[in-house]
Order: structure tokens, then sequence, then C-alpha cells
């Protein structure tokens, strides 16, 4: 069996990355920003939900 005397990788610049094996590295590219910030309902229904849940919540403790 054959292993490397070096376990880290000098070239990957954070300590996490240089501890991973180098075909762990080698993985699939980092997926691209999106170019805009689009809120879609799910997000609006979660902000309305939470609103009106500490709307609530402060409404009954000061009543």
């Amino acid at each position: 069996m054959r292993r490397s005397l070096v376990l880290t990788d000098e070239a990957a610049g954070h300590p996490f990355l240089a501890s991973l094996p180098p075909h762990i590295r080698a993985g699939a590219k980092p997926k691209a920003a999106r170019a805009k910030l689009r809120l879609s309902k799910e997000d609006w229904r979660g902000f309305l939900t939470a609103y009106i849940g500490c709307f609530v919540a402060v409404s009954i403790f000061f009543a």
C-alpha cells in the first residue's frame, strides 16, 4: 500500500481544504449566483406568517 508522506496540500488556501483528499477537492464546480433577488410566494407567506405571529404575541403580552 502506498501512502503519501504529506497529508495536506499547501496549494489549498484554507486549512480545512488542505485536509481534504484531492479527489474530493476536485469535485463539482460551484453554481453561479442568481442575477437578481426574486422573492417567491413561499418567501412572502413565511414573512407574513412570522410578522403576524409576532404582532399577535406582542399584542397579547401588552393587552
